[in-house]
């Protein structure tokens, strides 16, 4: 269909969005320019792919799910976690739903299942890709935490908090006691 490669090219311009999204919550503790959501994202499949490597699960799935893990907040924003009082959280797969509706049906097929599958953490990815996004958190604070940002430690502890995988568990505490800068001495 001719609409096909524009709505396609809508949805990579809105996927743009978030490399100009920041990551919210670190606003609290006084980080001028945090990372973005894109940024987030990266490394959130990036770890997810090692930690599914790790646990025997299938590592290109994990990342997969990962990469879609936060891809609403095109529509909403980064919510940080001190609006949920206020706010209702908004479903994931209704924004993907939205997001994706004028996509051919392969692409939306794919994005919505992913989105689907990541949502209720019933796949070993699912569950590396959830863990991944807790150790990405983590990992940031830890260098936020290195380079003179102050009282990041409730990052820490919420993220080390519910990780499901052993290996997610054992590179969190390995994480916290570890300079950033460790891997130059590798």
């Amino acid at each position: 269909m001719p609409d096909e490669p524009a709505a396609l090219a809508a949805f990579g311009y809105e996927l743009g969005l978030l490399k100009r999204i920041r990551r919210t919550g670190w606003w609290h503790v006084g980080v001028r320019d945090p990372e973005s959501v894109a940024e987030h994202s990266l490394r959130t499949a990036q770890l997810a792919a090692l930690l599914a490597a790790e646990e025997g699960a299938n590592p290109e799935r994990a990342a997969f799910l990962a990469l879609w893990h936060d891809t609403q907040e095109t529509r909403t924003g980064d919510i940080p976690h001190t609006a949920t009082r206020y706010l209702t959280k908004p479903e994931p797969r209704d924004i993907t739903a939205d997001q994706t509706d004028a996509l051919p049906d392969a692409s939306r097929g794919v994005v919505r299942e992913a989105v689907a599958e990541y949502e209720t953490r019933q796949t070993p990815e699912a569950l590396c890709a959830k863990d991944a996004d807790k150790l990405e958190m983590l990992l940031q604070a830890v260098e936020y935490r290195d380079t003179g940002y102050r009282r990041v430690d409730g990052w820490i502890d919420s993220a080390s908090k519910g990780l499901a995988t052993e290996t997610a568990r054992r590179v969190a505490e390995a994480a916290v006691s570890l300079s950033p800068l460790a891997w130059r001495e590798r």
